[in-house]
């Protein structure tokens, strides 16, 4: 036997003993292969199912392709003028494992995985960029920059009191907008409030002058919705949404605390609709804000230099992402200052949209929501909370998400019950907490209980309220399933024990008038007081054992007319029932007619 051909026996005995010994991390060993999404210029991104190999100038070709068909992979390609072969692995064979085994090879020159690197990360020249603007690159902006700097076609709406035109950061960027409060074209910045928003999210940079901001090459649409004091209303916000969605913007920005508006909601879904994402600020007074979440708002809240909530930000239910909440950025009249707020966090997270839509614009406006949302730094406690949201925002990872085709997406999401546990025991109004994630963005999150479809979210968090009294006492199957936007869907199940306490508690109910033996004429009116542990659901009255009347409300009074009755005695009975069909009955009444 040859040399070389002992050598391919043992390779491919190596090979199947990697292979072997990997089985029982083969399904999670197979799923990270094809995240290849990470942080930007991660040394792991690679081709998956992919190695480059180039055999030694003595190695003819007939007999490299010999070489190839005996490890059991294919010859996808060879590279002109190269002599490197593309081969293509099985998807049991692991990449790296199959590099290292060809790399000690006598015959092979090199084997290398055929990975995805970025270009250098872009450093504008715009003079405050660096120490006073830190935030810029806390987020990856610099990365996110070397993929796109934004598209002239994503606009992105300012929703706010003008912006200055004449700005020299600014002059060149804006387009056409309107103004709302005033029904007219004069868009010049009335307070100031503006000026500082838009420079943030999108002032020109790389210019020499001034400041950077995270969407250089994103045009500004503004939209002045506030009256001279700064302040604006619902319906102006509303307004200036749909307007701006209707002249083409892509992002629209509301450094307002909005997103508990059901007429700005309505708006905002219209704005989505239409292939755009709205964000809004969370407020500054440091309170929690019970509003529950809102699936047409990205909404912010703020963090320091450190990553920690600044301690004037809110808090709350409808929180998804955080941002940075000190900038430095242009003012009204030509300059330039720091300022804090979510007023500026909300724009980051716009100019951030801005650029998820330059790396591809044929995203939706939900999409663009989940990708900001799974791509951010997770703070605070794992996963979604009321303090960071899905965490702070990752404008690199963001775009790198947003620049990968969708159709490579095999990875389906993970998802798992946050509550309740396998095996508990549920009763009354049960809340259903459903953990959900994915390389690129989850789509929908759906809840099935006994293998019926109980409910549906598309934004987290995914949380349920299952009326268990609707169902029998005993065991029950939950199913979660979470899907993708390329169609991957993943399911978990989990058995729960309902056990609500069964009611054999009978009302109890006394006839309060007429009195016993009392007369009656005409119409008679029969009162009654009637109480339940659980709850009076109807009350009958019976005359002389006769079904004669029925109320169903508190207090639960009933008519009986006399007007067809004989003279002399006739006696009144009532009965009272609860929702489980327990009776209750009072005592007998005896009249005189």
């Amino acid at each position: 036997m040859k040399r070389t051909e002992v050598r391919i026996g043992i390779l491919l005995f190596t090979l199947a003993v990697l292979v072997l010994s990997s089985s029982s991390q083969h399904v999670s060993a197979q799923k990270d292969r094809r995240l290849h999404l990470p942080v930007m210029h991660s040394p792991e991104r690679f081709v998956p199912g992919r190695v480059l190999v180039k055999f030694r100038n003595n190695i003819g070709l007939d007999h490299a392709r010999q070489i190839v068909a005996s490890l059991g992979v294919r010859a996808a390609d060879e590279l002109p003028a190269t002599g490197v072969f593309v081969l293509a692995l099985p998807e049991q064979v692991d990449e790296a494992a199959l590099t290292h085994a060809l790399a000690v090879r006598d015959d092979v020159e090199f084997a290398e995985l055929d990975r995805i690197m970025s270009p250098a990360d872009i450093t504008p020249n715009d003079p405050w960029f660096g120490s006073w603007e830190w935030y810029l690159t806390k987020i990856g902006a610099p990365a996110a920059w070397s993929i796109t700097t934004g598209r002239k076609d994503v606009v992105i709406a300012i929703l706010d009191t003008g912006v200055d035109a004449s700005h020299p950061d600014l002059q060149a960027k804006l387009v056409a907008g309107w103004n709302i409060y005033n029904n007219n074209s004069d868009t010049s910045d009335v307070y100031g409030h503006g000026t500082v928003v838009a420079g943030t999210a999108a002032a020109a940079s790389n210019n020499a002058q001034g400041v950077a901001s995270v969407a250089w090459d994103c045009p500004i649409m503004p939209v002045r919705i506030s009256a001279l004091d700064g302040t604006a209303t619902y319906s102006a916000m509303a307004s200036g949404l749909t307007w701006a969605a209707d002249h083409g913007a892509r992002v629209a920005n509301l450094s307002y605390m909005a997103s508990g508006s059901a007429t700005v909601t309505s708006a905002a879904s219209y704005f989505q609709k239409k292939g755009g994402v709205v964000v809004s600020a969370a407020g500054n007074q440091g309170i929690f804000d019970a509003t529950a979440d809102n699936p047409n708002i990205l909404t912010v809240s703020a963090t320091d230099a450190n990553d920690v909530l600044a301690v004037w930000s809110n808090t709350g239910n409808n929180i998804d992402l955080a941002a940075p909440g000190a900038v430095y950025t242009t003012y009204r009249g030509g300059t330039y200052g720091s300022t804090s707020g979510t007023s500026v966090s909300a724009p980051i997270v716009a100019g951030a949209a801005a650029l998820v839509l330059s790396a591809n614009p044929a995203l939706s406006g939900s999409q663009v929501r989940d990708i900001l949302q799974q791509s951010a730094d997770d703070l605070g406690a794992a996963g979604w909370d009321s303090s960071y949201g899905w965490g702070r925002v990752n404008v690199a990872r963001a775009v790198s998400m947003a620049a990968s085709p969708s159709t490579s997406d095999a990875v389906p999401p993970t998802v798992n019950f946050a509550s309740p546990a396998n095996g508990a025991t549920v009763s009354g109004a049960a809340v259903v907490s459903i953990s959900a994630s994915d390389n690129v963005a989850v789509k929908s999150v759906s809840l099935s209980i006994d293998g019926v479809s109980a409910a549906t979210a598309t934004a987290a968090p995914y949380t349920f309220t299952w009326n268990t009294n609707a169902v029998p006492n005993g065991q029950h199957s939950l199913t979660a399933t979470a899907q993708d936007s390329s169609g991957n869907s993943a399911s978990v199940n989990i058995s729960v024990l309902v056990d609500n306490v069964v009611d054999t508690q009978s009302p109890v109910i006394t006839i309060t008038s007429p009195k016993d033996a009392s007369k009656v004429t005409s119409n008679v009116t029969v009162t009654v007081t009637a109480s339940d542990n659980v709850g009076v659901s109807k009350v009958e009255l019976y005359v002389d054992g006769n079904l004669q009347a029925a109320s169903t409300s508190a207090p639960f009074s009933t008519k009986w007319n006399t007007a067809k009755a004989a003279k002399g005695a006739h006696t009144l009975l009532c009965k009272a029932y609860d929702r489980s069909g327990n009776a209750g009955v009072s005592q007998v009444v005896t009249v005189t007619k």
